[in-house]
């Protein structure tokens, strides 16, 4: 299959009328969802495979009981326009880790914290830190693949029973599944940006331009953070060389979200749409810490949607929810019948 440039691809924002001219259903992103599901299906790497396996950044959760696995088919049986959002916790178990876990996440392991968005934009020096990490990181990154609740959803989808799904995550995992309905409310790995220009280049193309520009830069990958940064020394990232925009000389920087940064409105308007129109939202895997996610359940709340959350630990939202569920998602989501 031809490789596509994934990165022409901006967020799938309606326009102006009744009908869907969304990002996913554009011919572009069709085409991007082919070669992302068919890439994870060729790969076939011992250590990914091994880590999903061990499940090593999902914190412990009490098994799931007949009861309340009972109580979340009757929820999902009860919808008929399903909004679901997801967060970090629904790629742990595919051996991606996320922040705030209890015992796994990376607040937990280390003292290491994401990099601020204004930090990003004022000092070349980090710019360079974040380069050298995602660098080292990316190859690995990209290879990690769907997991049982992924498929589970994606199949939800193609049955009618997820009318939009919002994802927090920038993994690219739900396309991956073959998911289409999708918004990356905090945008995607796989695509690098000019903060000048806003051209768009796909994440391996830019990582061969990374290669070429540092074809010496060795060093042992040490522990992957939730977004594709492996943890370094600054003495290992003091000679890396980032490039500039080949068509302005911008700075790039991948397409998300940073902390500190904020979601496009069209993007926030677009998905308040979607809670609306919905009969039942799902949250699933997410803390709901982060208000870019928090807010939709918010929403739903004012609307008198109902609300189930399922994730291991507390969330933001819990005084909200008609259902709250601690249970590991690949111990539900595939076990429901839609």
């Amino acid at each position: 299959m031809t490789k596509i440039n994934l990165l022409k691809l901006k967020h799938f924002i309606p326009k102006q009328n009744n009908t869907i001219n969304t990002y996913n259903n554009s011919v572009h992103c069709k085409r991007s969802i082919a070669f992302l599901s068919s890439s994870y299906q060729r790969r076939d790497s011992v250590e990914v495979q091994a880590e999903r396996k061990s499940n090593l950044f999902v914190p412990p959760s009490p098994p799931i009981n007949e009861n309340d696995l009972n109580k979340v088919q009757n929820f999902i049986d009860k919808t008929k326009k399903l909004f679901v959002l997801t967060g970090a916790g629904l790629s742990t178990e595919s051996g991606i880790p996320d922040y705030r876990s209890e015992g796994v996440g990376l607040y937990a392991r280390s003292n290491s914290r994401p990099m601020q968005y204004k930090t990003f934009l004022q000092s070349a020096e980090r710019r360079r830190q974040y380069w050298a990490r995602n660098f080292v990181g990316w190859m690995r990154y990209k290879s990690f693949v769907p997991n049982t609740s992924h498929m589970a959803l994606s199949a939800w989808e193609r049955r009618g029973k997820i009318d939009w799904l919002a994802t927090q995550n920038v993994d690219g995992l739900h396309l991956k599944a073959g998911s289409e309905r999708v918004t990356e409310l905090h945008g995607s790995l796989h695509r690098v940006n000019c903060l000048s220009c806003n051209n768009v280049t796909d994440r391996n193309i830019f990582q061969e331009k990374l290669i070429k520009l540092n074809p010496d830069f060795i060093t042992k990958q040490g522990a992957m953070g939730p977004d594709g940064d492996t943890l370094l020394s600054e003495n290992e990232m003091k000679d890396f060389d980032v490039p500039e925009c080949e068509v302005c000389g911008g700075i790039l920087k991948p397409n998300i979200v940073f902390f500190g940064d904020n979601v496009e409105k069209t993007i926030v308007g677009y998905l308040m749409n979607q809670v609306e129109k919905a009969d039942g939202i799902l949250c699933a895997g997410s803390s709901l810490e982060v208000y870019s996610g928090y807010r939709f359940a918010l929403a739903a709340n004012k609307w008198n949607k109902p609300i189930a959350i399922i994730n291991i630990g507390p969330t933001r939202a819990d005084h909200l929810a008609t259902l709250k569920i601690e249970a590991k998602l690949g111990d539900i989501l595939p076990e429901l019948s839609v």
